[in-house]
């Protein structure tokens, strides 16, 4: 829902600123685009109010309450830093609540700017740590700011039952994650969704890589405001062209960057663009490229430890989202493993960041089409019945909703088990063989040897274009990278039954390097028959389902943080090093008649950063003399292991 998920829109405020198994059935789904735009003016009373924390600060919320008075509603909640928009008593969002399900049965729906953004007081602090053991009033982070909204809005709204719930995509999931930390009393249900879980491996960096990608959006976090405000205080960099892979490939070393976040020009002229940043955020990331006091408390995973049995939690993700991955799958088994007496759920679709919101008919990730109605039917038959369940029914464990909904990605369809991964798994180990060859067995102990140069990174995407963060990639045809010298190719023979991938994957890389600094890239792509069916639309025009090299899987690891991302090394020269590298979770049928293909590469340009491929102490303040073509071995008894579903 457009007005809801504040995330997924972000580039436009940015560039307003710069300017059980069971097919689908669609019958009886209706969208959103079939319902009047003034339903939520003509049902509900809208409020705004400051809500004082308890160290004094007012937090802007707005209240939407059914005009229907005849009965008590329970209170579901978002917070977010994208701003409670529109403002203003008589100005009414299209859309609230999750879905048009829950805003049409009558709930009371609360969005709250969180400390320091838009129309709320207070100081921002982007990602803010946890503080376990308060001392006081002015020991204050994310749980005591939803404790203290709580409490207030049970107090204060008319016609509220008592209960509560949270929920939230992206950032947003991330506080609904907060909330179930040190819950009030009243908190009954929390979705995170696409939650982050740490800024380390979600978002920004993944296993200490910089996604490049973000680069538009660092002021969105980074800029600081000095009062309320309900106009857009940030500007994006213009970057002056649409080809992204070329500018930054211009740009040279992140540290020519410097300058797009100087917002005050410097009135001495000999002040080096690189000496004055003005944004916080980016002066974080470059000042702190290693896994440190910075990054480690803004974590919120490791705080997952003793959550409330009486918050019932329900984690939404998409296993093709290229935003929040880590967050939703980690925020799920942490709760799992320190909390197994908890109602604690866990919902994956084929959807990309935050589509199962979104009331399209069709379901596409990038080129790919997974079925009609998908993300309709969660919001009907799954979110619905989570949050009516813990508010207004009973509460008890027996929701009626599996322990693990997911859809295989491969055979196109639902799975319902009891744990995930699922427990009926086995580990797999397949070789990455010479003569291209993808293996349950070691043939030899060869190499393969490719020039990575610097001057031509092997792009993330064929197409040419500026972004906020990519998505479509996470599905992207991989025959591009395929034919190219500097990309590393390993296949099996067409499978002759289905192979089903459930859970996650490790690739145990031996490789050697003429430098001491590399990165490691893998892919896991399902090559598709030649004869086959085509989409009937949505492909790229160049683009066929005939031999498509859909990747399924894919991840990144900064050579240097192989051992510890708190303690970086270097490679020694030519010399066989081990480098591990986990992917995150997947469900996806290899199906008979396909085969299963691994790719192996150093670069991935412009998702992530160059790596000068010389060890230095921080990247983010590298030289262009740095930066060196090398030459990179990858050994042939590597080896991808795979968790299988029986």
């Amino acid at each position: 829902m457009k007005n809801l998920f504040k995330y997924a829109f972000i580039l436009i405020l940015l560039l307003t600123a710069c300017k059980k198994d069971k097919k689908v059935e669609t019958s009886d789904i209706k969208t959103e685009t079939e319902e009047k735009e003034t339903y939520v003016q003509d049902h509900y009373r809208k409020q705004e109010v400051a809500i004082t924390m308890r160290d004094g600060i007012k937090l802007h919320t707005t209240i939407y309450s059914p005009k229907d008075t005849s009965e008590t509603y329970p209170i579901l909640m978002m917070r977010t830093p994208y701003s409670s928009q529109p403002y203003g008593e008589n100005e009414f969002m299209e859309n609230i609540g999750p879905n048009s399900h829950l805003m049409k049965e009558g709930n009371i729906i609360v969005y709250q700017d969180v400390r320091g953004r838009w129309l709320s007081e207070g100081v921002y602090d982007n990602m803010r740590a946890y503080i376990p053991n308060k001392k006081g009033d002015k020991d204050i982070d994310e749980s005591s700011d939803t404790y203290d909204t709580i409490e207030w809005l049970i107090n204060n709204v008319e016609n509220n039952n008592g209960r509560v719930g949270t929920w939230g995509i992206s950032y947003p999931g991330f506080y609904s994650t907060y909330s179930t930390i040190d819950a009030h009393p009243a908190l009954k249900a929390a979705s995170p969704q696409a939650c982050i879980g740490d800024f380390f491996f979600d978002d920004f960096h993944h296993n200490g890589a910089f996604l490049l990608s973000y680069f538009k959006v660092i002021s969105l976090f980074g800029t600081e405001k000095n009062k309320p405000t309900d106009s857009v205080w940030y500007k994006s960099p213009d970057l002056g062209t649409e080809d992204q892979y070329q500018f930054f490939l211009d740009a040279g070393p992140l540290s020519n960057l410097n300058s797009y976040f100087q917002y005050e020009k410097p009135d001495d002229v000999s002040v080096s663009k690189s000496d004055k940043i003005d944004d916080v955020f980016w002066k974080e990331i470059i000042n702190h490229p290693n896994y440190d006091s910075v990054w480690k408390p803004k974590g919120l995973i490791q705080h997952l430890k003793n959550i409330k049995s009486s918050v019932a939690t329900m984690i939404v993700g998409g296993f093709y989202d290229a935003e929040d991955l880590y967050g939703p799958l980690e925020t799920y088994k942490t709760i799992e493993k320190n909390n197994p007496d908890n109602y604690n759920t866990i919902v994956f679709g084929p959807w990309d960041h935050g589509r199962w919101a979104k009331t399209d008919v069709k379901n596409y990730v990038g080129n790919y089409f997974f079925g009609d109605s998908i993300s309709l039917k969660f919001q009907r038959d799954v979110e619905t019945k989570f949050f009516n369940h813990f508010l207004k029914g009973d509460g008890s464990q027996n929701s009626g909703l599996p322990e693990a909904y997911v859809f295989d990605s491969g055979k196109k369809t639902w799975r319902s088990f009891e744990a995930w991964p699922p427990r009926a798994i086995s580990k797999q180990k397949m070789y990455l063989n010479a003569n291209q060859e993808l293996a349950f067995s070691k043939n030899g102990a060869t190499k393969e040897v490719f020039v990575s140069d610097l001057k031509r990174p092997v792009p993330y995407s064929e197409d040419i274009k500026t972004v906020f963060t990519p998505r479509k990639y996470m599905t992207d045809d991989q025959r591009f990278a395929a034919r190219r010298p500097d990309v590393l190719v390993f296949e099996t023979n067409v499978l002759e039954k289905d192979m089903t991938l459930a859970g996650d994957i490790l690739a145990h890389l031996n490789v050697a390097t003429t430098g001491t600094a590399a990165d490691w890239i893998v892919k896991i792509i399902d090559v598709h028959p030649s004869a086959i069916e085509e989409q009937e639309d949505g492909m790229q025009d160049h683009l066929k389902l005939s031999n498509y090299h859909m990747m399924v899987r894919s991840e990144v690891m900064r050579g240097r943080f192989r051992n510890s991302f708190e303690k970086p090394e270097p490679f020694v020269p030519n010399k066989k090093t081990e480098v591990t590298i986990k992917l995150q979770d997947v469900f996806h049928t290899i199906k008979a008649g396909h085969k299963l293909q691994v790719q192996v590469q150093s670069t991935w340009f412009p998702l992530i950063d160059l790596n000068p491929q010389t060890f230095v102490p921080n990247i983010y303040k590298a030289k262009e003399s740095d930066f060196k073509n090398q030459t990179h071995t990858v050994f042939n008894d590597s080896n991808i292991e795979f968790s299988v579903l029986n």
